[in-house]
């Protein structure tokens, strides 16, 4: 690898505009592209899989590994319905219950749901952005390592007995050292820390992403809107995620050394808790499905074979789902004596929450029905998801009165709601994308008839396993129970509802079947086998280490089907997709304005490292340590963590080599 050309001195960009690029094209087999692909690529075996901070190869890891936690989440909710098919059941104990319970919550909601998204979003954006990579690579990889190391933090104390055991959303004084004396709590704050690092470190290389790797041309107005869901969920989690992170960790110090901020016998507030959590776990709730709807809202429109409808008032609305979220934390706290007007104010906003999300779903049934749909595996998928939502919002609308609220706080009608948004409105979509992009991921296409099997049985599983629950809620059954009498009434839907869980169940295993078949043996699936118009379809499949031989200019939201358009784009003015700036002096990437993508610097891409998955190793030990007490373990990391960070800042090219400073002069972009 060229060195000289290539590695920045730390994780930051090097902004120099130290030369006028070259324009041209970048032809197959060419030395020019030989050399994009020996500057780009990873070094081969286990040094490269530890350094690799290629955004494709850390979207795919995060797909994998959300997806192991939610088989492992699943696994454990199949545990629980066990246990409460029947009355009076005895397969778990009400310990091993908590525990169980907790983990569930635990990994479907912070293991699974956001870095699920995280994956598609770390893999697409730059490609549908026109980008090499992200802003930050190796705070791109610390992130993941984060995640994946908090995962097995929080699941090493499951051989041990010691799981978290006081539900996900951790109330005190329930979690405080008088009512929970072992270390399970304390294993979930700080590994609920750690966690929120990874999230944090990942939302603000999203952000920067867009405000600055955006292709020539593509204007604010003219990102996907796969992209603004995920903005507005980075956005949030910057603002969210410290809070219940702060949150975590004054409980742990409460434990630990003595303080008081939820003790209320010493002057603590255990309302301060579900505020700080509220604050967070209500904006997190729209972070999980903005994206979500995102990908709908791109992929849909495809298979409808037109532009989705209303693209500027969908954009508007997921951010505007988003500022009212901030503002709703306290539906989740109706019952626990707040003033009226209190009550009043929040209601109303709980309610005026539903008006964009109604905007989106206006847009997918018109995008829908003044289409022209083809029914293929994802398309299934897609309007499921319209559905589900459909329920999960109006089950919200319903709690969202309060009256109302006061009688289904803490029933099952609350836990099917949430799996009704929380799952349905998130594994839905998320099938669905993998069946859409799977041949830019691999090359390859997934069955049709697999996949359309596989819908109707997960499907019909969701809606059997939790639609019940609404009627459970509605019978008086309440959250939270390991077991129940057999004359208490439950016994019926509580059984339908266990049968559906199981159905579900399978739907998934017919999914993972197809897709491990189709990695192998799957149909060749060429660059763009679904006709669609973003530029990630603009490029073989799987796309090369360096993603654009050259940046392209982009004229519109849909540059592959421009020419569709002729009556409103002259051909002068298209996007120009195979001649453009080459950036070919190492791995370089372009800079661009924030609203209207006019290029302004090249930025000099660091190289890959092993400092973002050491970082993850020495912050988890280091966690462990305070676990155990073991500070002279804890001092020996944090002294790793350190030298982590000086290798990842170390220069790697001597300072001062650089061309004469010139700007990207006026009117640099092509056309």
């Amino acid at each position: 690898m060229n060195t000289s050309n290539s590695a920045a001195s730390s994780n930051t960009p090097d902004t120099s505009l130290y030369r006028v690029p070259e324009m041209g094209r970048v032809l197959p087999g060419s030395d020019a592209q030989r050399k994009l692909e020996e500057v780009w690529s990873a070094p081969p075996g286990w040094r490269g899989w530890l350094s690799t901070v290629d955004h494709k190869t850390i979207g795919l890891r995060y797909l994998i590994t959300a997806f192991v936690f939610l088989l492992m989440g699943g696994i454990e909710a199949l545990v629980m319905r066990v246990q409460l098919a029947q009355p009076d059941s005895t397969v778990l104990s009400p310990a091993q219950y908590n525990q169980l319970f907790t983990m569930h919550g635990v990994t479907m909601i912070f293991l699974y749901a956001l870095p699920i998204l995280s994956g598609f979003s770390n893999y697409l954006w730059p490609l549908v952005l026109g980008a090499r990579d992200m802003a930050f690579q190796r705070l791109n990889a610390l992130s993941y390592w984060l995640f994946v190391f908090a995962g097995i933090f929080l699941y090493s104390s499951f051989p041990f007995g010691q799981a978290p055991n006081a539900g996900w959303f951790n109330y005190v004084p329930l979690s405080g050292l008088e009512y929970n004396v072992g270390p399970n709590i304390d294993i979930y704050a700080l590994g609920m820390v750690l966690l929120g690092a990874s999230t944090t470190v990942g939302s603000a290389n999203f952000v920067v992403t867009l405000i600055r790797m955006r292709a020539p041309g593509m204007s604010i107005d003219r990102v996907p809107v796969l992209v603004w869901g995920t903005l507005t969920a980075s956005c949030a989690n910057l603002l969210a995620v410290p809070v219940v992170s702060l949150a975590f960790f004054m409980l742990w110090l409460d434990r630990q050394f003595g303080t008081h901020f939820f003790d209320v016998l010493n002057g603590g507030r255990p309302l301060l808790w579900q505020h700080m959590f509220w604050m967070f776990a209500h904006p997190w709730v729209y972070a999980v499905v903005l994206p979500a709807m995102g990908i709908v809202s791109d992929a849909l429109p495809v298979f409808c074979r037109r532009r989705l409808v209303g693209y500027t008032p969908v954009a508007l609305s997921t951010v505007a789902t988003m500022v009212v979220g901030f503002i709703v934390w306290i539906h989740h706290m109706f019952a626990t004596g707040l003033p009226a007007l209190a009550l009043a104010f929040f209601g109303s906003a709980s309610m005026v929450i539903s008006i964009p999300s109604a905007v989106a779903t206006f847009a997918w049934i018109a995008t829908i029905w003044t289409g022209r749909p083809v029914f293929r595996v994802p398309f299934y998928f897609f309007t499921g998801f319209v559905l589900l939502f459909v329920i999960g919002g109006v089950s919200g609308v319903m709690t969202a009165a309060v009256p109302l609220d006061w009688q289904l706080n803490d029933t099952y009608f609350v836990v099917a709601h949430l799996h009704y948004v929380l799952l349905g409105i998130n594994v839905f979509p998320v099938v669905g994308g993998i069946y859409y992009w799977f041949p830019k991921f691999t090359g390859r296409m997934m069955s049709e008839r697999i996949g359309k099997f596989a819908f109707w049985v997960m499907f019909i599983g969701f809606n059997l396993g939790f639609f019940p629950m609404h009627i459970a809620g509605l019978l008086g059954m309440p959250r939270r129970i390991y077991t129940y009498g057999a004359g208490m009434g439950w016994t019926t839907v509580n059984l339908i509802t266990s049968v559906g869980s199981f159905v579900f169940a399978f739907g998934v295993l017919i999914f993972l079947i197809d897709l491990l078949y189709s990695y192998r043996r799957g149909a060749p699936a060429g660059d763009n086998p679904w006709d669609a118009p973003t530029l990630e379809w603009s490029i073989s499949s799987p796309p090369p280490p360096y993603n654009f031989a050259v940046i392209p200019f982009v004229a519109s939201g849909h540059p592959l089907w421009e020419d569709r358009l002729g009556r409103e784009m002259p051909t002068d003015t298209r996007s120009k997709l195979d001649e453009g700036y080459l950036l070919d002096h190492g791995r370089e990437a372009l800079a661009t304005s924030a609203l209207n993508a006019t290029p302004d610097s090249i930025l000099k891409m660091p190289g890959d490292s092993y400092a973002p998955f050491l970082l993850g190793f020495f912050s988890t030990f280091l966690f462990a340590s305070m676990i155990v007490h073991a500070w002279w373990l804890a001092g020996a990391m944090l002294v790793g963590c350190v030298a982590s960070l000086i290798g990842w800042m170390w220069p790697q090219r001597k300072l001062g080599q650089r061309e004469p400073h010139r700007t990207i002069p006026e009117g640099g972009a092509i056309g």
